[in-house]
């Protein structure tokens, strides 16, 4: 079940389409592109995103989501292609206190370690396969140590004022781009789409091309 605010009816049954073959299939004609409205979402009220040329790509999830857990494989492959001017980042949600902030707080503390090429992964396998929780520190120190991390320092990360500033600073932009639920793909502060929207993880990417090129026209 995914779990989120309100409830996105879709499979993870992917099409293989790619950004150039978006189309709908079934009793509604293919369509030339991705709809607004549809398959995507444009913000009524843009969200600051960086400068510098570059378009700015938000992954919102859960470790604890199936359906992130789904689209980890096909998105990372897709964001090692990316070109240079497109930044891609995951941004973790807390929509209540726990175990989502547990979580959150796994995720910045393993970026601000330089771990995340190592262990993002390995959470997401733990949760989902070996049905570990991983909610409280006491878990997710034995789980680190398991992985090869120093347990008391990676705890002390965990706790630390400045993970706990990115924890904040994440509830505030899952809010002003109105996640309501996870996987969801946010990109240049002015659009949103999900796999529930697109319909399937290969076509909610194909949107995000889509929406990468309209931010590179200023769209």
């Amino acid at each position: 079940m995914n779990i989120e605010r309100r409830q996105f009816s879709a499979a993870l049954v992917g099409t293989g389409l790619g950004a150039a073959g978006f189309g709908l299939a079934g009793p509604v004609a293919a369509q030339a592109g991705p709809v607004e409205g549809t398959h995507y979402v444009r913000l009524s009220q843009p969200v600051p995103a960086p400068g510098g040329g570059k378009v700015e790509v938000i992954e919102f999830f859960w470790y604890g989501c199936p359906h992130c857990n789904a689209f980890e494989p096909t998105l990372d492959a897709w964001a090692r292609r990316l070109p240079a001017d497109v930044a891609f980042r995951r941004v973790p949600v807390a929509f209540r206190d726990e175990p989502f902030g547990a979580h959150q707080r796994i995720y910045y503390a393993l970026e601000a370690m330089g771990q995340l090429d190592a262990v993002h992964r390995k959470v997401f396998y733990a949760i989902h396969n070996e049905r570990a929780r991983l909610d409280k520190p006491a878990d997710i120190g034995a789980f680190m140590k398991k992985n090869g991390l120093d347990e008391a320092k990676f705890l002390d990360v965990y706790n630390s004022f400045s993970v706990q500033t990115k924890c904040r600073q994440a509830k505030q932009l899952s809010e002003a781009y109105k996640i309501d639920g996870v996987p969801a793909i946010g990109v240049q502060g002015r659009y949103y789409t999900s796999v529930g929207l697109a319909g399937s993880p290969e076509r909610a990417l194909a949107v995000t091309d889509y929406l990468i090129q309209q931010a590179r026209k200023g769209a």
